[in-house]
């Protein structure tokens, strides 16, 4: 659990990449800044940073030996992007890379390794009548036997904790396949079994991180020889999202974003009214300052308002429409108390037009109901659209969505109806 009191208020090879990242192997690196290939030490402890995606969560808390399928290459239509991954051991799964008929293949391939033993592998399945899907696509699936505390994973959690993004490279064919490191800050963790090797995938690393995307199989060529890596980018959130309130609707929202790939600060004035068992991705915070925190909040920060107080409500609502660099404002409540709040801050001198980007109702029109969990899916909804239509081309699975049909809601941030507006 992450829990913080501040009583006080302080606080198959794909071979179409980029030319940008192909033209890295070329670029200068500081052979200096090779970092050491030996052991790293352990900090696989209960205190894994909230940011940490799940599955490794999970990997990282395994005592036993286990799985780690991670979906190198997506050729055509899948169900997931190249990065998704499931951790499988004897009797559990964690995370998935798509379900149905492919996944449960996959899942026996892994308990099979965990049986018998044997190295990693890459294998392609081709997403058509002999799994009994029709996506039409093909994936090909890493499957790497991992035993508790390994180092790769001790890097990973490290630069989690820091805030900072890394690459998890991984040698899957040549001469040195099986070999893994991190690449993090120009440094590589741990070795692929040759300096050479080494320099030429940080320089790859490097120039992903820059770029942004996702995991990509690509062939790194040094004098010696030709070794394909899968490169796997993990990155801290950049899906921040800050909710006052700890109450019923509050504490529905948090488990509906619990497996979504966001850092929830979860902020209420009572202590004792956080549940006991709260998401990994969620960090609480108790305080008496509770308009402190959106000042501590990072630009693009999506702020959600739902606390027990209506005067707390708005001087929150006045502080987040003051500071103007969040990518959403949402505060529950009908629209006699928007018109309400509205008086009282332009009173206060806030102008029209700042107060227009208040989503008060909040969540995606067309649902009435008012209990705590329909409220929640609104308003993870509405959070959804909001992060989809402000993330940009590099979002994942933007690509998928050229060719979807489906149509967004039109209505912008600050305009939901009022057919969830008795909300209170």
């Amino acid at each position: 659990m992450n829990r913080a009191t501040n009583p006080a208020g302080s606080a198959a090879t794909d071979a179409a990449t980029s030319g940008s990242t192909a033209a890295a192997t070329n670029a200068a690196i500081d052979p200096a800044r090779v970092a050491p290939s030996g052991e790293l030490p352990a900090v696989l402890s209960a205190a894994l940073p909230a940011a940490l995606p799940a599955e490794l969560r999970a990997l990282a808390r395994c005592e036993q030996a286990c799985v780690i399928v991670t979906v190198a290459v997506l050729g055509g239509s899948g169900p997931r992007d190249a990065g998704a991954k499931m951790v499988v051991t004897p009797g559990e799964v964690v995370g998935t890379i798509g379900g149905g008929h492919l996944e449960f293949e996959a899942i026996a391939i892994a308990r099979e390794l965990l049986v018998r033993g044997g190295p990693s592998q890459l294998r392609r399945f081709a997403l058509g009548a002999t799994l009994g899907q029709c996506c039409g696509g093909a994936v090909s699936l890493l499957f790497e036997p991992v035993t508790p505390g390994t180092a790769w994973l001790a890097a990973v959690i490290d630069a989690v904790r820091h805030a900072q993004p890394c690459v998890i490279v991984t040698a899957v064919r040549g001469g040195f396949a099986l070999a893994k490191a991190v690449v993090r800050e120009a440094q590589i963790r741990g070795t692929l079994g040759a300096p050479s090797l080494d320099a030429a995938a940080t320089r790859i690393a490097c120039a992903m991180l820059a770029e942004g995307g996702g995991a990509r199989l690509l062939p790194v060529t040094t004098g010696e020889s030709e070794t394909e890596c899968l490169f796997d980018p993990v990155a801290p959130p950049q899906w921040s999202i800050v909710l006052f309130g700890a109450g019923h609707v509050g504490q529905a929202l948090v488990r509906v974003l619990a497996d979504l790939p966001c850092a929830i600060e979860w902020v209420d004035t009572r202590e004792a009214i956080f549940p006991q068992q709260v998401p990994g991705n969620a960090t609480v915070l108790a305080t008496d300052c509770a308009p402190d925190e959106v000042d501590r909040a990072p630009a693009g920060a999506h702020f959600v308002v739902m606390t027990h107080s209506h005067a707390l409500d708005q001087e929150l609502a006045e502080r987040i429409l003051r500071r103007n660099d969040f990518a959403y404002f949402g505060l529950i409540g009908s629209m006699t108390k928007r018109r309400l709040f509205e008086q009282r801050l332009c009173a206060r001198g806030l102008p029209r037009e700042r107060l227009a980007r208040m989503t008060c109702p909040i969540g995606v029109r067309g649902i009435e109901g008012k209990e705590p969990a329909v409220i929640a899916l609104a308003v993870a909804a509405e959070l959804l659209q909001v992060r989809e239509a402000t993330s940009g081309p590099a979002a994942p699975g933007a690509a998928r969505a050229a060719g979807s049909t489906g149509a967004a809601d039109p209505t912008p941030p600050g305009a939901s109806p009022a057919t969830v507006g008795a909300r209170e």
